[in-house]
């Protein structure tokens, strides 16, 4: 499947010129592997691909014993795997090089070398167990694999025309017009209820069949549930908690994690390393509260309230079913038609965190409670910077929508009383672009344009 992080890996390769390595780093399954595998082998006139899963051990030890004559570690990589090492024009492929640290931190020595680039791939990379008693190569580059976004999962469907149109008519805050918005919404309700996960995806490719697509993402959900048993070792119980409780979470109104959902007496302090393992691993998307919309979100970041959304949506779906073996055709039915009965919103704002997550944005929203004042309450569910920050209008409040029926009032408070602050606000919602008194109202799927 066609990956953006393609031409990224080959901007490396051709900057770079083999002065660092590069780590690709993503949740299993994302489709790590298969994109490092294409890559070197069209760009390169020779590959070694090390799969640590299933390293044997004199591979493994060549790492312990030969990093001091790296000429001999060659040599003996070299003929292990039959393969040839061209000096400039070869590339060395360390798969799931968390499961054996060793080689990550022979990383440097390998780059110093030089007779091969060196490309990485990993997940669950920086908890400890896979850090410990290793030095992290500072001559290692890290690209971040998030799921397919939405125009990588037209380029499955066959669409290679959609998108183009689309960035076109954002560009030009210009509406799409009735028939091909109509369009663009009917693949987009398949991008939700699919996800992006490339296994889900092709199997839809394949067979059009949404029950086989959703025993696809339950296999992918037991195995995140094994990793969370296997490497959250002494708190595992809590990270099971918390992710067990993220689609419960996301049906309410205001989307914010409450701990008392997990345990009466449950403090951050409890759970904070639970959430930092699940977003390590690239299971979940966080967002944090910032208590003032102005020039730096992050300088306002206020980490004990939060926002807990799958990185993927699809998996989303299947993990809020998780009490049926398979969703059954008539909830697909009904999203596809729009003609949701449980929480849309859910479905919609996780789907709008996990395309500004993949865009490269971190992120924030914005909720202010005023016993006294009720014009300084306020819910914004998500903001955004712009890639330069000057001293004013900086900030674009992002609303989202599910439904055709809605207001705006706490849009419109953050408007008038940091109007100073702020750059262009925008509603995501399911209706065509327009512009009405300063505000953008995008379709959901120019969301990754912003």
């Amino acid at each position: 499947m066609k990956r953006k992080i393609y031409d990224r890996l080959l901007k490396w390769k051709l900057d770079r010129n083999g002065k660092t390595a590069v780590l690709v780093n993503g949740a299993r399954r994302v489709g790590k592997s298969y994109i490092v595998r294409q890559f070197a082998d069209n760009e390169y006139r020779s590959s070694i691909f090390i799969d640590f899963n299933k390293a044997g051990k004199s591979v493994k030890e060549l790492f312990d014993n030969y990093l001091d004559d790296i000429d001999t570690f060659y040599t003996y990589l070299s003929t292990y795997t039959n393969t040839r090492i061209y000096p400039g024009d070869s590339v060395l492929v360390l798969d799931e090089v968390q499961l054996y640290p060793r080689a990550r931190a022979a990383v440097k020595y390998l780059v110093e070398d030089g007779r091969c680039d060196i490309i990485e791939t990993g997940s669950l990379i920086s908890i400890k167990k896979n850090v410990e008693d290793i030095v992290i190569p500072s001559e290692e580059e890290e690209l971040l694999l998030h799921p397919m976004d939405f125009e990588e999962f037209l380029w499955a469907m066959g669409n290679e025309t959609l998108m183009p149109l689309i960035r076109d008519n954002f560009e030009k805050c210009r509406a799409m017009g009735q028939a091909v918005h109509r369009k663009a919404m009917d693949y987009f309700r398949q991008y939700l209820i699919v996800g992006g996960m490339p296994q889900a995806v092709a199997e839809y490719v394949e067979s059009r069949d949404f029950s086989r697509v959703d025993r696809v993402k339950r296999q992918i959900l037991r195995l995140y549930r094994n990793d969370i048993h296997k490497y959250a070792k002494g708190y595992e119980a809590k990270v099971t908690k918390v992710f067990d409780t993220i689609p419960s979470q996301l049906q309410k109104h205001e989307k914010k994690f409450l701990l008392k959902a997990l345990s009466e007496k449950a403090r951050m302090r409890d759970y904070e390393t639970s959430f930092f393992w699940l977003a390590d691993a690239m299971i979940v998307n966080m967002a944090y509260n910032t208590t003032s919309p102005d020039v730096g979100l992050g300088i306002n970041e206020e980490n004990s309230t939060l926002k807990c959304y799958m990185a993927d949506t699809g998996l989303l779906l299947s993990h809020a079913f998780s009490d049926r073996d398979i969703v059954s055709e008539g909830l697909y039915n009904k999203i596809l038609t729009d003609k949701l009965e449980f929480n849309g919103g859910m479905m919609i704002e996780n789907v709008v965190a996990q395309m500004l997550r993949t865009s490269g944005h971190k992120l924030y929203f914005f909720s202010k409670y005023d016993k006294s004042h009720a014009g300084e309450r306020m819910e914004l569910d998500f903001l955004i910077t712009k890639n330069t920050v000057t001293s004013r209008h900086n900030i674009s409040p992002i609303e989202v929508k599910s439904s055709i029926r809605y207001t705006l009032t706490s849009l419109m408070k953050c408007i008038n009383k940091y109007g100073q602050y702020l750059s262009v606000p925008y509603v995501a919602h399911t209706g065509d672009l327009k512009e009405n008194g300063g505000v953008v109202y995008i379709p959901l799927y120019m969301v990754p344009l912003l």
